[in-house]
């Protein structure tokens, strides 16, 4: 059962007409197939909100929490990350452990990994680990088996299998988004189209998890929402994804464009707003209505919203939040 909703709260729940979710229900251990399905029934009339936490990964609720401050709902879908920091490595397991709870509460969740580069250590500081330029060279001996750097990347990935295997084995399916924002620039492995490019070492990761039985991740792919366009050229192909998603950042909402871009990448499958500062808006979701989730950053949430906008947005009927995702 929720604690007590702040009044505000259920001011403007009254204010907008729409009632209170009810209690949730915890979600028992299933695949992602389930996850998947429930997605596809919800395209077209509701959206699942979600609040990403970043560092620290001690803290790996404190956004979340921030929500329920502001509106007493919890979000429908809990965002996590498994980091690049030292500190915030040896803290991975805070991160599968909020990931279990939130699954058991009746929420979502959703992985992504800010991955240091294989040509540096594997703990590193967001600038000059993530945040990186690399050759092109470089990029291609990371993609190359038998290679030094393909080897580290190798090593990376297989720190990270034990942590997923965990929600594997607790029945949690896993919306992973890795290598987000593909076709920009400012990360080691983006601003690479072609089948040389970012894509391979998104269809070899895939490959390599799903070696490792993995068969919980729910493989997000995702750009951002660069008015350059050409995002078809970063696309894995249709057997590589299952979920399409876009990060706005350039703006604070989807164009009609990038909608409809995203859309035809997709082909029919799940679309999602997997990054955006500003929550949605009624008149947004009625004129967008496909997309199945949307994911909150983090500070963005209090530093880019005013309260009454988090409470408008989260009592809108079409919003679904904790108690209200029925899988």
């Amino acid at each position: 059962m929720k604690v007590a909703r702040p009044l505000a709260a259920v001011f403007a729940a009254l204010l907008i007409g729409t009632a209170m979710p009810g209690p949730a229900q915890a979600f028992a251990p299933t695949s992602k197939a389930t996850v998947l399905n429930y997605l596809r029934s919800i395209t077209g009339s509701s959206i699942v909100a979600g609040q990403h936490n970043k560092e620290p990964a001690t803290l790996p609720g404190q956004y979340t929490q921030q929500v329920h401050d502001i509106t007493g709902q919890w979000p429908g879908l809990w965002g996590g990350d498994l980091m690049f920091r030292s500190v915030d490595q040896a803290n991975r397991q805070r991160v599968i452990d909020q990931a279990k709870t939130e699954w058991r509460n009746g929420s979502l969740v959703a992985l992504t990994w800010h991955a240091c580069s294989p040509t540096v250590g594997a703990t590193c500081e967001f600038e000059g680990g993530v945040k990186t330029q690399i050759s092109a060279a470089q990029f291609q001996q990371i993609v190359t088996g038998g290679t030094a750097l393909n080897q580290t990347w190798r090593s990376r990935m297989a720190a990270v299998v034990p942590y997923l295997r965990q929600l594997k084995d607790a029945g949690v399916p896993v919306l992973w988004r890795p290598f987000h924002e593909m076709n920009e620039g400012w990360n080691w492995w983006g601003g690479r189209p072609g089948a040389n490019g970012g894509s391979k070492i998104f269809q070899q990761m895939r490959d390599y998890f799903d070696s490792q039985g993995l068969d919980n991740l729910i493989w997000v792919w995702n750009v951002q929402d660069n008015p350059a366009g050409g995002w078809a050229n970063y696309y894995p192909g249709s057997n590589y994804v299952d979920v399409v998603s876009l990060d706005a950042w350039y703006k604070n909402y989807p164009s009609t464009g990038d909608y409809q871009q995203i859309q035809s990448i997709a082909a029919g499958k799940p679309i999602a707003i997997a990054e955006m500062g500003k929550v949605p808006t009624a008149s947004l979701l009625a004129s967008q209505p496909r997309w199945t989730y949307f994911m909150i950053w983090s500070e963005q949430l209090r530093g880019n919203n005013t309260n009454a906008e988090i409470q408008t947005c989260y009592y809108l009927p079409r919003v679904l939040s904790q108690g209200e995702v029925r899988i």
